[in-house]
């Protein structure tokens, strides 16, 4: 996806050829969950997921090929000040979908448990302990404020892995240069049906259904 780089900090001579790609661009869609909606049950209800899944990921999508359209017209006509006042919407239903489509990912009716291999040596190495990074982890993701994500992420410069929280539906590598690994949605939309504004219940039982193999892949992949 390639509407992130509205928001860099780059020269503009460098954002050309990317921003070209909207000009001709396909629409984006609503990915298939990998698994029934009831499958994470008793952990996440078949309500929970199908209302997270086909309305919120859902509207995210159409509203940012709405966005995206406009973008491609104020471009097309030179307006500056339209492309502009667009960004936010982009940068929220964009997020908004990048987001989503992790973290149904990083969720598996047989998930659970400890990561293994790589993953887990870099978990210890930069956390200390699996123990101890799930407790930051949690504590971080039950103080964020409002909406917002709590995320493991890989620092590529500095190689090593991070703990971060994200407002809203900002996402992590557009706006922390982090490359997502983990994301827990914290909106109450993705837990309030089943867990009402208990947080912390939501979070205790999230990691039973925890995709430790697609965490460890994108730690394979983001190292290449």
């Amino acid at each position: 996806i390639s509407f992130w780089v509205v928001f860099s900090s780059r020269s503009s001579a460098k954002l050309v050829a990317p921003l070209g790609c909207l000009v001709s661009r396909q629409k984006h869609t609503l990915p298939d969950l990998p698994y029934d909606y009831a499958a994470l049950e008793p952990h996440i209800n078949a309500e929970i997921m199908q209302l997270h899944h086909s309305k919120h990921h859902a509207a995210y999508v159409n509203n940012l090929n709405v966005a995206e359209e406009k973008y491609k017209e104020a471009l097309a006509k030179g307006d500056i000040t339209a492309q502009v006042a667009l960004q936010p919407a982009v940068k929220f239903n964009g997020g908004g979908h990048i987001n989503h489509t992790i973290f149904w990912t990083n969720l598996s009716p047989n998930g659970g448990g400890e990561p293994k291999g790589e993953l887990m040596e870099a978990i210890k190495r930069d956390f200390g302990s699996f123990a101890n990074f799930k407790e930051k982890l949690t504590a971080l993701s039950v103080g964020v404020q409002g909406s917002g994500w709590g995320w493991l992420g890989y620092n590529k410069e500095q190689g090593r892995l991070q703990i971060a929280a994200c407002a809203n539906q900002d996402p992590l590598q557009g706006t922390t240069g982090l490359i997502p690994l983990l994301g827990i949605d914290v909106w109450e939309h993705a837990y309030y049906l089943q867990y009402k504004n208990v947080r912390p219940d939501y979070l205790k039982a999230i990691w039973n259904v925890i995709n430790w193999e697609n965490v460890s892949s994108r730690y394979a992949n983001c190292k290449k």
